[in-house]
């Protein structure tokens, strides 16, 4: 668990980087434009779309480009429709388990790109249901500022979240609350009506068990391929059963 929560962090300050180069906005807009073709074109009555929204506002994506997403899903300006939701599963080096989501028009194409990928990085793509089952999927409300732990406690409990860590959030304090897929929504309006900085609500794949890293080598090769990976096109994200301590970590980033 906190492992991926550090992961996500640093994930977090790349975006900030990527975005400036459009990496982060074409991935968070196809995202939209899939919540948007999946229900009504309208963030108020579309939770898959007003988390998405709330992803692309925290990453600075300009209104104009969210509203374009928005219309290119519901049908009203070009296509989209041919994107569709894909996971695939693989290993990287030290038995690793790594869980990819994708969203592509071309199936062959990004299977060709992840086999690639892996394939220059020590790793190897696997078929459906190798990894898989050594994760399960939840439902994260992340937040941002001091927080109170007996009144996040409180409110935790009202919006159905089975538990809660500290964490740094954009290098200052925060949270990370854990609900149920199925209690995403209502955690994430009780924790706002509370009054907390939500920066986002996601889902999140988080592993049963993690394999510590503790070899610099194995470290700088699994980010590399954690990097190879959610830099392709298609890939919307990328989990992985793996911890290394905060020190291990900043020294291995490529």
């Amino acid at each position: 668990m906190a492992g991926h929560s550090k992961w996500a962090n640093i994930k977090r300050q790349k975006a900030r980087v990527d975005a400036v180069k459009g990496k982060v906005f074409a991935k968070i807009s196809r995202e939209i434009i899939v919540a948007a073709r999946s229900g009504i074109p309208d963030p108020e009555g579309n939770f898959q779309l007003r988390t998405a929204v709330q992803k692309a506002k925290a990453a600075g994506i300009p209104n104009d480009n969210i509203t374009r997403a928005i219309a290119i899903g519901s049908g009203a300006y070009g296509s989209g429709n041919s994107l569709e939701a894909i996971r695939y599963e693989g290993y990287g080096l030290g038995g690793v388990a790594i869980l990819i989501e994708a969203l592509t028009d071309n199936r062959n194409r990004t299977a060709a790109d992840l086999r690639s990928a892996f394939s220059k990085n020590g790793g190897n793509l696997g078929e459906t249901g190798c990894v898989s089952w050594m994760f399960e999927q939840k439902g994260v409300c992340v937040l941002r500022g001091e927080i109170d732990e007996d009144n996040l406690l409180e409110a935790s409990i009202e919006g159905g979240a089975e538990f809660y860590q500290l964490t740094e959030i954009d290098e200052g304090a925060g949270a990370e609350v854990f609900a149920e897929v199925a209690n995403l929504e209502t955690l994430n309006q009780t924790l706002q009506e509370k009054g907390y900085d939500l920066v986002v609500a996601e889902l999140r794949w988080i592993a049963n068990n993690t394999i510590e890293v503790t070899d610099p080598d194995l470290a700088r090769s699994l980010l590399k391929l954690m990097d190879a990976l959610e830099d392709l096109d298609d890939v919307q994200s990328v989990t992985a059963n793996f911890d290394m301590s905060d020190e291990l970590m900043s020294a291995s980033i490529i």
